[in-house]
């Protein structure tokens, strides 16, 4: 490589026009493309600093908003309009729908049941036994290494940590809470610490990996549709047979009938998640509120639930057990991000819950809708009148 061939930086401020309009030459230099859309931003490219490197400008994704979706949880509660950034026609639209219904029938009721990250050390020893007997040394010690971990954080808090053993070797998991924060850089600097703190007191100064891939750190796993990954969340609601025959043009015993079918295909597929498409409403959430977009392969799973009543209404719920959101640092402060996430009162500390409980309603929303477009023949239609089908 020569020096002609490096990206410009500069050490002492590169987070600045100037040095944008550097790269953004150099890409015309390198590659002969123009920037001209790219470079043209409304953003100081000092906030940016610790978000990204060498910037040039930034990514315009279309957002719209949807709604207004009537939720009933603990933590969002009132009738929320959604910002979702998004380049699919017809998505916006088909989500709208779904709250219409869900709104109609007297809202969404959301709750989150349980709050976990993960950093997963492996520590490494000679025998089985020598891992048998850490493991004890581990659980004995616990209320002394999450001391430790408090010297690291004032938010992290350690809450458990699980112990799986395979030949000669304790794969753990270091489950936390972490605030209104994702929390994955902050638990590794913990989980870090920690093991530092176990090596020097442990008599078998034992080596260990800083992460043994059990916390599938941005892969979707079923360790964590099992135990948790972020927020455990639950949107649940009634859908009334009278409105499902009016707004979706379906009866609720063949929505019914077609969570069974659902089931089978998805069981076939080896799927992550059994509704119609959880990833699509998380994803435009996540990159219109700055969300870490690849949080997504971990997010979209779940379960898709349903009941057929005495009365013919139908009783949906979406059970999301790895939801990573944030409402504090990462994307969240950056501009266009802060004002979609201050549209739903979202930005800050203590509203991480309260987002969590929104983005599980939307994905129960769109659930609604594209099921029943899937049974009265109109998805194809939809898409062929809003989006770009040729």
């Amino acid at each position: 490589m020569t020096k002609s061939d490096r990206i410009p930086r500069d050490k002492e401020n590169d987070y600045s026009r100037e040095m944008a309009s550097q790269r953004a030459a150099f890409v015309k230099a390198m590659a002969g493309t123009k920037l001209d859309t790219v470079s043209s931003y409304t953003i100081d490219p000092a906030v940016t600093r610790g978000n990204i490197e060498n910037f040039i400008g930034t990514a315009q994704v279309p957002i719209g908003i949807a709604g207004p979706l009537t939720i009933v949880g603990e933590h969002a509660k009132g009738d929320f309009y959604i910002p979702m950034a998004t380049t699919e026609g017809t998505l916006v639209a088909s989500y709208s729908r779904g709250m219409r219904v869900i709104s109609e029938c007297g809202g969404v009721r959301t709750t989150v049941v349980k709050t976990s990250m993960q950093r997963a050390p492996v520590f490494l020893f000679d025998n089985a036994l020598e891992v048998r007997e850490f493991g004890k040394w581990l659980n004995e010690h616990i209320d002394a290494i999450r001391g430790v971990v408090k010297t690291s954080s004032r938010t992290a808090e350690l809450t458990e940590i699980e112990q799986y053993i395979v030949a000669n070797m304790l794969y753990s998991r270091f489950c936390y809470t972490t605030g209104d924060a994702a929390g994955q850089n902050m638990t590794g600097k913990a989980t870090l610490i920690a093991c530092e703190w176990i090596r020097a007191n442990h008599p078998l100064k034992p080596r260990y990996v800083l992460s043994g891939n059990t916390d599938t750190d941005k892969k979707h796993s079923m360790m964590n549709m099992i135990q948790t990954r972020g927020r455990r969340v639950i949107a649940e609601f009634v859908l009334k047979r009278d409105v499902a025959k009016e707004l979706l043009r379906v009866d609720t015993e063949w929505l019914y009938r077609f969570r069974q079918i659902a089931y089978v295909g998805t069981m076939q597929a080896g799927a992550a998640y059994a509704g119609a498409h959880s990833a699509n409403g998380i994803a435009a959430m996540f990159i219109a509120t700055g969300q870490d977009a690849a949080n997504v392969s971990e997010s979209h799973a779940g379960m898709n639930y349903g009941e057929l009543l005495d009365n013919g209404d139908f009783y949906w719920a979406v059970t999301l057990p790895a939801l990573i959101c944030a409402t504090y640092g990462g994307g969240t402060g950056l501009p266009t991000q802060r004002e979609c996430l201050e549209m739903m009162d979202c930005y800050g500390t203590g509203k991480a819950h309260k987002l969590a409980e929104i983005i599980a309603a939307v994905v129960l929303a769109g659930d609604v809708s594209l099921s029943s477009a899937i049974l009265a023949h109109e998805w194809v239609s939809s898409h062929e009148k809003m989006g770009r089908n040729r």
